[in-house]
């Protein structure tokens, strides 16, 4: 009682905007466009999208620009249900606020690294930052090096953290961002367990670790299948937080010689469990068994306690997923893909053919 009481109408609202994602018929019949400005205008249609893209010519709806663009969509919605939520439950939408920042830092860093400074584009949504971040978005949107984009964030807990790797003359792009992502892991993974009330605490947990958890498989799997990493060097770049996996599964994905060792040991995991043995057997992609998985794991999280903070966090998982299915949708017509080469795509990342 004491959960519908307090989530009644914030439950009420996420329902409102998961009826306005886009349905799988609404994704066939973009993917049967025949070029980007026909695949906006659709987009505008939608309220969700409607006031997202300004006029623009079509040469400048690259790729990066109607990512900056649909992720305004995002934020617009995590501004409804902030304004729509209790004091307590602002706890939550704080630590998925830092979820938001690291990726506008990864990005800005990646065009800061290349010279190539592309400001961030949020104007619109800038007051809305400044009361929950600290970060200058005009400056680290026009930082034209490393050294300004750091220089930039003086001020925010992540100066020191990135500064110290410049400082120590050893690190690179990747130190950077993986530094970054490290910081957010561990902040977010404490932050639950103490300001998350105990009864809401796993469910988050439950969405939070299964991601980790999968985020260190694709690593591991990546070096398998990629790179030539000893094993004492692949260690120091997981993530350091375990959910269902354990530290003695892990060491024999790592020490596992081949494809088929490294699916053998995994066939071994609760992860393992949750995907037909048959389907391990062809060695899937791991890329794609993250996304079902975590597809089943918000999904079935909401459905099971709808007046939660489940509904919140599944919510803006699906919104997520969302956007990379148009920004898949839209590059697929950029590249003349057949509309059922599109949805092929994106229906392999919803269903793999392998989950249970």
């Amino acid at each position: 009682m004491r959960g519908l009481l307090a989530y009644s109408g914030l439950t009420t609202k996420v329902r409102a905007m998961t009826g306005q994602l886009l349905t799988r018929d609404q994704y066939r019949a973009m993917a049967g466009l025949e070029s980007v400005p026909e695949a906006v205008e659709f987009l505008r249609a939608f309220p969700a999208y409607s006031g997202v893209f300004p006029d623009m010519d079509s040469e400048d709806l690259h790729r990066g620009t109607i990512e900056r663009l649909l992720a305004g969509s995002l934020y617009r919605d995590y501004a409804r249900l902030y304004r729509f939520s209790n004091i307590k439950q602002r706890r939550f939408f704080k630590l998925y606020f830092m979820h938001f920042e690291i990726d506008i830092m990864k990005s800005c860093l990646r065009n800061a690294a290349a010279h190539q400074p592309v400001p961030v584009g949020l104007s619109r949504y800038e007051e809305f930052f400044r009361s929950h971040s600290k970060l200058d978005l005009s400056a680290i949107g026009t930082a034209a090096t490393t050294d300004e984009f750091i220089d930039s964030l003086e001020g925010t807990v992540y100066y020191p953290l990135l500064a110290r790797i410049r400082d120590s003359g050893d690190g690179g792009h990747f130190d950077y961002e993986m530094a970054l992502d490290l910081y957010y892991f561990n902040v977010t993974w404490k932050a639950i367990k103490k300001n998350i009330p105990k009864r809401e605490q796993e469910t988050i947990l439950q969405g939070f670790g299964t991601k980790l958890d999968l985020l260190n498989l694709q690593w591991i799997y990546r070096t398998k299948r990629y790179y030539t990493i000893p094993g004492s060097e692949v260690k120091k770049l997981l993530i350091p937080i375990r959910y269902r996996l354990r530290n003695s599964q892990l060491e024999q994905l790592i020490a596992a010689e081949s494809m088929e060792e490294y699916f053998s040991a995994l066939s071994e995991t609760w992860y393992g469990s949750q995907t037909k043995q048959s389907a391990l057997d062809e060695k899937p992609n791991l890329e794609i068994l993250y996304d079902v998985i975590l597809a089943h794991i918000h999904r079935t999280a909401a459905a099971r306690n709808p007046y939660s903070i489940a509904s919140l966090y599944s919510y803006l998982y699906f919104k997520e997923d969302e956007l990379r299915k148009i920004v898949t949708v839209i590059e697929g017509i950029r590249y003349r893909l057949d509309a059922g080469e599109i949805l092929d795509i994106i229906e392999k990342h919803e269903t793999g053919g392998n989950a249970t």
